[in-house]
């Protein structure tokens, strides 16, 4: 590999250069959630699911909700509980969880986190868990990358973005290269970092599912949910970006798209 080093995911190793590479002064994600929150009169109770380094989480906490925010790094969940506390912080697995039947009123989930469940079975898995965790009626929110806008667009594949910021006195650089793997309908990520220190290149390859607006509606709908809003934007990640008061969008053709859905009442959760 050219004399790089392979890791998994070099920024959920180190939380405290995730928050350098990806700032949110404003909490303009977890302000954009509690704003779909409010929108449709959600409870209290609130699962942040892949909440990261706990930013989000406890934002709504701040806001006066009772908040878990679950994530499966160990790293991210130890700097949530002393960065961003108020929030509960428990281990869990998106593609599969358990933490009880009916506790929840709301689940969050932002910034992609959705997709990576890669395969059919772990999105099944994935919203059925939702269904368990939910109250009837209870509303599931989330942000993510559209798969609609790849479909004919090429602007954001195979041409290297650069990015270069200061993280404890030394200068990153992560060069970033997107391409459609479209036999397993994935987005996959190559992202190579160089370091002014010496420290030799790290490697990092990851993906996400690619999901169409109406494949997801589909989706919802066999797990027992209603669709409310299903849009590209105003959101978090569009340019621009969503302001307060703005009002959910009428179209699904840029590359955000924002969901929000209704556990309809009477739906089961699993066994």
């Amino acid at each position: 590999m050219n004399g790089r080093a392979i890791r998994d995911n070099l920024l959920t190793d180190n939380p405290e250069l995730y928050e350098a590479r990806f700032p949110d002064p404003g909490r303009l994600a977890g302000r954009w959630a509690e704003g779909c929150l409010r929108r449709y009169g959600a409870g209290a109770r609130v699962l942040d699911m892949g909440c990261g380094t706990g930013r989000d989480a406890a934002h709504l906490h701040r806001s006066g909700r009772t908040v878990t925010g679950a994530d499966l790094s160990e790293a991210m969940l130890a700097h949530a509980r002393a960065h961003h506390p108020g929030p509960d912080y428990v281990r869990a697995d998106l593609h599969a969880f358990d933490l009880g039947r009916a506790v929840f009123d709301a689940v969050v989930c932002l910034d992609s986190s959705l997709l990576y469940c890669h395969t059919n079975a772990q999105l099944d898995g994935f919203l059925a868990s939702c269904r368990r965790a939910l109250a009837p009626g209870g509303l599931l929110v989330a942000e993510m990358r559209n798969g609609a806008y790849f479909l004919g667009r090429t602007d954001l594949l195979d041409r290297p973005a650069v990015n270069t910021f200061s993280w404890r006195g030394v200068d990153h650089r992560s060069t970033t290269t997107l391409s459609v793997d479209r036999a397993e309908q994935l987005l996959r990520r190559v992202r190579v970092w160089t370091f002014d220190d010496g420290s030799p290149p790290v490697e990092q390859r990851s993906a996400w599912r690619l999901l169409f607006p109406q494949e997801l509606r589909h989706l919802l709908a066999a797990h027992g949910f209603e669709v409310l809003e299903l849009h590209d934007g105003p959101g978090p990640r569009t340019d621009p970006p969503w302001q307060e008061g703005d009002p959910p969008g009428r179209t699904a053709d840029g590359d955000r798209l924002h969901v929000v859905a209704r556990l309809r009442p009477g739906t089961l959760p699993p066994h």
